[in-house]
């Protein structure tokens, strides 16, 4: 091409280029648009956005109707949309009010944002939308304006529960924790990993676990081809049974013989028969390995930077939250809970044996024990929570549990004396007891291989065999209950108030 040629060419194309950005018309139906009327409609801001901004001018909310207050000439709106703990009040003339605008329904509501003499942000509506209507009460809506409910109550409206304070309170401080423990473990040098739901493993060899198996009749049919036609509907599509996972352990420890440092964090399933208010078929669970360990001390020492960076940041970012939570459910909401939580930072984490355990609690004769304690027993939830107590309501390890009150992957003691004992850590907790579990794995293959032969394991997990027969390391980990870690942080004794979405037996809601 010449170069008159490719002159001309640029002349025509940027004759183009003005005649396209003077007027850009979009048509639909008739209604014709300009990017000029577009970029004069009021930004959406969230609640949050219009309360902390100072700055006085037009913008769009979107929201949910938390309280109305009628006056002579003006209407007080409060909208809430989960993006803070405070709420936006709107304020519009009585005529301009929709007839359906009622607690419950949502919104979209343009205006200027005005600070008040308390200088806090509100918006003059000049333009409000009811979204969707929401009925009263006494035609089948299950919550009132400003009316508090106790925890039985919601629990019966799982799907509506979350819109009630508390639980908003609870999602921001369970979406905050989430993220402190990626970050927190990521600043430790561990790495993620995407651990299975299915397994066809029982890492804690108790046979709590829920099998899995095809909802079709027809898919098991056809999935029973020649090699698989004598197994049973369990079996058929896997080739075995198959269960949902009670722990990502095994498969972590796999995966710390690559990377060293390794966690995990997602749902896990028990099927236990238990109602009480520390127990879940479904709930989150951290867990972590470390390779190249000396001993349980590399265990304590990890899960106390770690539990003590989450609440600091949880009292930097949720301490707000956290008292609106306790406030809403009934709970004290004096500034001492927060001191409290401050204290767990502050102080060191005690460690004691459970021969000391046992000792303090078999001293304990004025205590009115449901059953007293005997060596060789598990602790019971009153025990953990008396040597808690004892403790001045601070965070505890305890460490050198008796071998047959541990699973068969933990390491033995060394040391004289210790035989019977095993290199495992409990950390129990003001409100909870047992938080957190952790041991340092059994290395030795030999010694490995002969517990699980004895617990008929062995063809099993001849996987687990292998990864002490090729470059075999130490590692350690612990796992710990995220909801059980909610619950001390903010108080709460139900353990179905620490999760969205409960899971327990006879309850399967939605």
């Amino acid at each position: 091409m010449c170069f008159t040629s490719l002159k001309n060419l640029f002349l025509v194309m940027a004759k183009f280029v003005r005649i396209f950005n003077k007027k850009i018309l979009y048509h639909h139906s008739g209604f014709r648009t300009s990017f000029n009327n577009i970029s004069t409609a009021p930004k959406i801001k969230s609640v949050s956005e219009v309360l902390k901004s100072k700055h006085v001018g037009q913008v769009k909310v979107q929201g949910w109707v938390e309280a109305i207050r009628k006056m002579k000439k003006l209407i007080f709106v409060d909208i809430q949309d989960g993006s803070d703990l405070k709420k936006l009040q709107l304020t519009l003339d009585k005529d301009a009010a929709p007839p359906d605008l009622s607690y419950g329904s949502s919104v979209s509501a343009i205006g200027s944002v005005t600070i008040n003499q308390d200088g806090k942000a509100e918006l003059a509506v000049e333009e409000i939308k009811v979204l969707g209507t929401c009925p009263p009460v006494s035609e089948g809506y299950p919550l009132a304006a400003r009316q508090p409910y106790n925890s039985n109550h919601l629990r019966q409206y799982l799907s509506l529960r979350l819109r009630a304070p508390p639980f908003r309170a609870l999602l921001r401080v369970r979406h905050r924790a989430h993220s402190l423990l990626h970050d927190i473990l990521d600043a430790q040098d561990f790495t993620l990993v995407h651990t299975p739901l299915l397994t066809a493993n029982d890492c804690e060899g108790a046979g709590e676990v829920f099998r899995v198996q095809p909802d079709c009749e027809q898919l098991i049919t056809e999935m029973r081809s020649a090699d698989f036609k004598d197994k049973s509907a369990e079996e058929v599509f896997f080739g075995r049974k198959a269960f949902l996972t009670v722990s990502g352990q095994l498969h972590l420890e796999a995966a710390a013989r690559a990377m060293n440092r390794v966690y995990s964090f997602g749902p896990i399933f028990r099927a236990e028969n238990s109602k009480s208010r520390l127990h879940l078929a479904e709930f989150y669970m951290l867990e972590a390995e470390m390779a190249f360990v000396d001993g349980i001390e590399n265990v304590t020492k990890m899960i106390e930077r770690i539990m003590k960076r989450l609440i600091r940041g949880l009292l930097d970012s949720c301490s707000e939250d956290i008292l609106l939570y306790r406030k809403l459910t009934n709970r004290p909401t004096e500034p001492d809970w927060l001191e409290h939580l401050d204290q767990m930072v502050v102080q060191s984490f005690a460690v004691i044996s459970y021969a000391d355990a046992l000792q303090m609690l078999t001293e304990a004769t004025d205590e009115k024990f449901k059953s007293r304690p005997q060596d060789g027993t598990a602790l019971s939830k009153e025990h953990e929570l008396y040597l808690v107590k004892r403790n001045g309501n601070l965070p505890l390890f305890v460490v050198e549990w008796p071998a047959d009150l541990k699973p068969f992957y933990a390491r033995p003691c060394r040391g004289l004396g210790l035989e019977a004992k095993v290199e495992a850590v409990d950390l129990l907790c003001p409100i909870v007891g047992e938080v957190c579990g952790g041991s340092v794995r059994e290395d030795d293959l030999c010694r490995l291989a002969a517990k699980l032969s004895d617990a008929e394991l062995s063809q099993k997990l001849d996987w687990y065999l292998d990864l002490r027969r090729y470059g075999n390391v130490t590692t350690a980990g612990f796992g710990a209950g995220f909801e059980r870690i909610l619950q001390m942080v903010l108080g709460t004794t139900n353990i179905k108030d620490a999760i969205p979405f409960p899971r327990w037996p006879h309850n399967c809601q939605l």
